[in-house]
């Protein structure tokens, strides 16, 4: 304790990886979580040791330091099918290559090791990301899906990831990924099941992040301590729920961020219904001592004034357990 405050890069990637250095250092955040997207990472550099320094330099300039990095965006197109329009807008030309399915599948995965020989090279032990789902597309269960369809779904996922996930072991580094919608592990039940697929081999662990557990009904606070032993990284997300007029679900109705009639938005961190100081005090609970991450996202506020005022939200809650208990005075009465 204090633990360290890191900017989440991937919504950044518009900028040089040098401006957003610039902006968190003024901002008193201690580093960032470098996502390999935009100029901010490349993995297949991952053995250019001249890039290696030069991308290090830029942190230390600013006075910065690297606990994470992340590649979300390639994470995505392991697994996923189908394999569309929408995965060619994130994954770039090489992975993308001729857009044949499983030849993207195959070199999101590569780019994947490769991402993990990369932290290895930059000195930090956590990869941060997504793993794709072949079975989210099932979510509703209508029309009818059979058991065998999902059971292969997490076969289909433990079969691509654990060559990934043994790059990872040969490197000394450990894949935290995003309990997310659209991903293999979505809630509580679906990180069960994940896990179990994959023997629950140390190398593949979860990245907390609140937002996304808010709008499923899920207990963020629970998740940690249910997961303790998985909780690899933390980032922060609020989400903002306004489900009391009767019109608006879960599902948003297809409707984009932002817009008023959603049920749920995402905002920045403490202007939304996150429990923080409960979620805090779990983290704690459980010796939780990584960077907490501010992955700032919010489509009604300009984010040169959000993501330094959500560094200010969060601090207040990284405070130090007591040294002994409050009532401990009693026990020495005479």
């Amino acid at each position: 304790m204090p633990r360290p405050f890191t900017l989440f890069t991937g919504q950044w990637a518009d900028l040089k990886l040098e401006e957003v250095a610039r902006y968190a250092s003024e901002w008193g955040y201690d580093g960032l979580e470098i996502a390999v997207s935009g100029e901010h990472l490349d993995a297949w550099r991952w053995d250019d040791d001249a890039y290696i320094a030069e991308r290090l330099d830029i942190l230390e300039r600013h006075g910065l330091k690297l606990w994470a990095i992340s590649n979300h965006l390639k994470g995505q197109a392991v697994c996923d099918d189908p394999i569309d329009f929408r995965h060619q807008a994130i994954v770039g030309s090489r992975v993308w290559g001729d857009g044949d399915p499983e030849g993207v599948r195959q070199r999101a995965a590569e780019e994947l090791k490769n991402t993990a020989r990369l932290a290895r090279a930059l000195g930090v032990e956590t990869v941060v990301g997504f793993t794709g789902s072949r079975i989210w597309q099932y979510v509703a269960m209508f029309p009818p899906v059979p058991a065998h369809v999902i059971d292969a779904g997490y076969q289909d996922f433990a079969d691509r990831w654990n060559p990934i996930l043994d790059v990872f072991d040969e490197c000394g580094v450990r894949f935290a990924h995003e309990v997310h919608p659209s991903e293999i592990a979505y809630d509580y039940w679906s990180t069960q099941r994940a896990l179990k697929a994959i023997g629950h081999r140390e190398a593949f662990g979860l990245n907390w992040d609140p937002s996304h557990m808010l709008w499923q009904g899920v207990d963020p606070v629970g998740f940690i301590t249910d997961f303790s032993d998985r909780i690899y990284h933390v980032d922060c997300k609020d989400t903002r729920m306004r489900m009391g007029n009767g019109r608006a679900g879960i599902l948003s109705s297809h409707l984009p961020w932002g817009d008023p009639h959603r049920g749920w938005d995402f905002v920045s961190a403490g202007r939304g219904d996150v429990p923080w100081e409960d979620c805090f005090r779990a983290l704690t609970a459980i010796g939780y001592d990584g960077p907490i991450s501010v992955e700032w996202e919010d489509a009604g506020m300009d984010r040169l004034v959000g993501a330094p005022e959500a560094l200010r939200t969060l601090k207040q809650f990284d405070f130090a357990p007591g040294e002994q208990s409050f009532d401990a005075a009693f026990s020495k009465q005479t």
